[in-house]
């Protein structure tokens, strides 16, 4: 396809106009876990969280509300359709359209939370979301008025898009993925409702992948 050794071969593509959206067996593999991932957040049954008293024998399952987890279980697999189209988007707009859904989901996976802990932490993540939407439509917008176009397909091997709309594109994701500046907290990573909560995980690192297959090919 783009004859470019981190793409692999061309499996597919689908065209929209002058928007290519491509299966390569790098986003193809992608695409894979990301619908292995959703397929298991459709299926999977919510855990019991069990508290521990340490010193002693005492332990009790927590129940976890019915809306709680009907919620959850809605935005980790909105979070992975938007994922899908992450990874195989042709076109880098709307590689940050989907982007920010996933920015968005992964704050309410975990914001129905009913733990003071958890919404905090759910509240300064997103405003670190809000603010990588900047940086990430800053950069679509700096390759739009760079080379005329947004297309990856079209951009592919021209080494045309200017290094800062580059650099934009990731400083973007990596807001908007939780890495790395809320994917080690505790208050987040262990909120109730795994395997739910596993998407924001699988979510940030496919997106962080796919962009740098992105500014790589362009």
């Amino acid at each position: 396809m783009f004859d470019l050794p981190i793409e692999g071969a061309q499996l597919m593509a689908v065209e929209f106009g002058d928007i290519v959206n491509y299966f390569s067996v790098y986003t193809g593999t992608l695409f894979v876990f990301a619908l292995l991932f959703t397929v298991l957040a459709i299926v999977s049954l919510p855990e019991r969280p069990m508290d521990i008293v340490f010193g002693g024998d005492a332990y009790y399952t927590k129940e976890i509300p019915l809306d709680l987890l009907r919620f959850q279980r809605f935005m980790a697999i909105a979070c992975g359709l938007a994922t899908l189209g992450a990874v195989v988007s042709g076109d880098i707009f709307n590689f940050t359209l989907f982007g920010s859904m996933i920015g968005i989901t992964n704050i309410g996976i975990v914001a129905a939370v009913k733990n003071r802990h958890v919404l905090e932490a759910a509240f300064q993540y997103g405003i670190v979301a809000m603010v990588a939407t900047v940086p990430l439509f800053g950069g679509a917008a700096i390759v739009l008025a760079s080379t005329g176009t947004l297309s990856i397909w079209a951009l592919a091997g021209v080494a045309a898009v200017p290094l800062i709309a580059k650099i934009f594109l990731v400083l973007g994701v990596m807001g908007e993925g939780m890495a790395p500046f809320y994917i080690g907290k505790a208050e987040i990573t262990r909120a109730p409702g795994a395997p739910y909560v596993l998407m924001i995980h699988v979510s940030s690192l496919l997106l962080f992948l796919r962009v740098v297959e992105i500014v790589l090919t362009v």
